[in-house]
């Protein structure tokens, strides 16, 4: 079966779509500097998946690595790239660690994809690129806005220069998927969300505050214009976006795309507000949330939810798992993570 390189494979998303990539049979080898990841997360997916995928600790900054590990790898048929900083407010206060990280590495991987007689690569985007939309639900067509952080460009940016290498490079092909809003963890709970330091996704800080590692849960702004005043976001199972790239990749490994450069939102189409997120804790856990109204956050936008019809009908993707799997399986791990099921 093909070999398939994933950056950031020991990630939250990016060991959830090993695991799947392994269960279709694929031979995968990770890339990841282990500066936002764990190495124990590798035996997690050797548990689940009963192979230990190859592993190499390399940083993509260094671009005499990178030229090296695909002169080790010429048969690498396929990028799935996870590899990026993360965190929006940490970019707005070191933008230019976030260009060099974001940016460089994407240039090295897409230079190195050059020289092979073909490749597919499936990039890791973001719903980010369209800002605060002017229509609900948001579709592939909405327009890419002005970015509200050094993040946020990064994967605008990342999206443009793919697009300028399609045009030129025919033996590139590319598909950018756009997440909206990961949760949840595999249901074996041998892999899932590792936040380092305090949380920047609000479902980790519910699991976190549930268990006693944070005193206080707070929801900024409830006089937003939503059903409760809470903002809306819609909220994705890591499993249904994992098994998304699979079905990405294998678009375009099987030359079944209508373009060499193509895009898809990743979501399930339902937008979740806040407080319906802590009542579908409350309900799977059977705790109560230590939880407090505070004024709003700056640059959270009020709505943002997903229209999949194009990657139900183009893709023939469509998630299958709820809100509550999802806050269920995050408990679980919670529990497991801290020794105290």
């Amino acid at each position: 079966m093909d070999k398939i390189l994933v950056t950031g494979g020991l990630g939250f998303i990016g060991s959830h779509t090993v695991v799947e990539l392994q269960k279709e049979g694929y031979e995968v080898v990770i890339i990841d500097n282990l500066s936002n990841s764990s190495i124990s997360v590798l035996d997690g997916i050797t548990a689940i998946s009963g192979k230990k995928p190859i592993f190499e600790k390399l940083d993509l900054k260094d671009r005499p690595d990178v030229e090296a590990f695909f002169a080790k790898h010429k048969d690498i048929k396929g990028v799935i790239h996870f590899a990026a900083s993360k965190a929006v407010g940490e970019s707005v206060k070191e933008p230019l660690l976030y260009y060099e990280n974001n940016i460089n590495t994407l240039v090295y991987i897409l230079k190195e994809l050059k020289k092979l007689p073909e490749a597919s690569f499936i990039f890791s985007s973001s719903c980010t690129v369209y800002g605060q939309a002017d229509e609900m639900p948001i579709t592939e067509n909405a327009p890419v806005k002005a970015a509200e952080s050094p993040y946020g460009n990064t994967k605008q940016i990342g999206e443009e220069i793919i697009r300028d290498t399609c045009k030129v490079v025919p033996s590139l092909k590319a598909i950018a998927l756009r997440y909206f809003n990961p949760v949840g963890a595999h249901e074996s709970v041998n892999i899932g969300e590792l936040p380092i330091g305090v949380p920047q996704n609000l479902v980790p800080f519910i699991t976190q505050t549930a268990i006693g590692i944070r005193e206080q849960l707070s929801v900024f702004g409830d006089d937003y214009p939503t059903a409760d005043g809470t903002c809306v976001r819609d909220y994705i199972h890591v499993v249904d976006l994992a098994n998304a790239h699979v079905v990405a990749l294998e678009r375009l490994l099987k030359n079944k795309n209508k373009a060499n450069y193509e895009t898809f939102n990743l979501g399930t189409g339902t937008g979740s507000s806040v407080l319906e997120v802590v009542n579908s804790f409350e309900k799977v856990s059977g705790k109560k949330l230590n939880y407090k109204i505070v004024g709003r956050r700056e640059g959270d936008v009020i709505s943002a939810y997903a229209d999949t019809k194009k990657a139900n009908d183009e893709l023939g993707w469509k998630s299958q798992l709820t809100l509550d799997d999802a806050m269920r399986s995050a408990w679980h791990w919670e529990q497991k993570v801290r020794g105290n099921k």
